[in-house]
């Protein structure tokens, strides 16, 4: 089956002032020894700043409005996602529970199954 995880977070630890040393490296150690294994699909995505958003909805009148920015200001952002393949939600689980910017940020991940119709 079909996973997404997705990486949620106070995004002032991803970006200011910077990093844990080492950081990344263990990031791209994760996906090498997850896509080796076969649990990472193609594709997945680091997502820019909130800021840098825009958020189309429905206005008052009932026609789309666009705003700058996430509809709703949270203390907590997406990250991220990454697309999973595994035999069930506690095979996804495991793999989400190694994800290095837990201890490193205090990221907290999120599993879904994807939907198949």
């Amino acid at each position: 089956m079909r996973y997404v995880m997705i990486i949620v977070g106070d995004e002032t630890a991803w970006y200011e002032p910077k990093l844990p040393d080492g950081l990344m490296d263990e990031v791209g150690a994760w996906w090498g020894k997850w896509f080796e294994a076969g649990k990472l699909a193609d594709g997945g995505a680091e997502l820019q700043r909130t800021a840098t958003a825009k958020t189309v909805g429905p206005g008052p009148d009932g026609r789309t409005t666009v705003t700058d920015g996430p509809f709703v200001e949270l203390k907590e952002q997406v990250g991220g996602f990454i697309h999973l393949i595994a035999d069930d939600i506690d095979d996804a689980v495991a793999v989400a529970a190694t994800w290095p910017g837990i201890a490193a940020v205090g990221d907290r991940v999120e599993v879904r199954p994807v939907l198949e119709r």
